[in-house]
């Protein structure tokens, strides 16, 4: 397994997702979302494994107007919009080679290791 946490330090379902992975003695890599984000490619890969900008999005920000933006544009200019506003996702996006899950999800991360 190859697995990445993207996330924010504040961020309870984070810090869930690295105590889950820890407590299994599973190596991962924590990437915080505040100070890099997700290169345009990883998002794309992200957005395709999750099954699109619906489950990605975290309805629950502050942020409800770059919110709606996003959601409302034209198709075409979504995705980069939601890289340019990385602050919208839903997180913890953890990534398992081209496999992803956003939000606190042990159940999914629980079948990956049965995958190894």
């Amino acid at each position: 397994m190859n697995i990445q946490i993207f996330g924010k330090t504040k961020c309870f379902d984070t810090q869930k997702a690295q105590r889950y992975f820890k407590e299994r003695k599973i190596p991962f890599q924590y990437i915080n979302m505040q100070d890099k984000g997700m290169s345009k490619g990883e998002l794309e890969k992200v957005l395709r494994a999750v099954g699109g900008m619906e489950n990605l999005l975290d309805y629950k920000t502050k942020d409800q107007d770059k919110l709606l933006r996003i959601k409302y544009a034209k198709e075409q200019d979504r995705t980069t919009l939601l890289f340019e506003n990385q602050h919208l996702i839903k997180t913890p996006v953890v990534r398992n080679g081209n496999k992803a899950t956003a939000g606190y999800e042990p159940g999914v991360w629980k079948e990956w290791e049965g995958d190894k």
